[in-house]
């Protein structure tokens, strides 16, 4: 099965890894922190902003991969403080459309860069 490694400027890698890998059934993107594309720097103004972002660099990624938000089938949100979840989960709704993609959220005791929030995403090719 090939894999096809799909980047984009417009979101920031913080390592050795591809943005996201198309299967050719799915396409599978790499955990995404809230950073500026354009600074490489964190966004500021809390987990509202900081899931916005996150959400802006991984659609900016599917839309290099011919996708669009309605394409996710699985979401992992990894937080730093649980206490961020009920307005974590407040932004997060207002990016996808019902049916809502699988969602796991995990508690973490650090993100790279000192980010409050990463997230990931699995897509289906159609």
């Amino acid at each position: 099965m090939p894999r096809v490694a799909v980047d984009t400027p417009e979101a920031t890698a913080v390592g050795p890894y591809s943005q996201a890998i198309d299967t050719g059934d799915l396409v599978l993107l790499s955990g995404q922190t809230p950073l500026d594309p354009d600074t490489g720097a964190l966004v500021e103004g809390g987990i509202e902003a900081q899931t916005r972002q996150c959400l802006a660099n991984l659609f900016a990624v599917l839309a290099a991969a011919g996708l669009s938000p309605a394409a996710v089938v699985k979401c992992t949100v990894y937080l730093t403080d649980m206490a961020d979840f009920a307005a974590m989960n407040a932004e997060y709704a207002r990016h996808f459309d019902q049916p809502y993609p699988a969602r796991t959220t995990i508690g973490v005791a650090a993100l790279p860069l000192g980010a409050a929030i990463e997230i990931e995403v699995i897509a289906e090719n159609s």
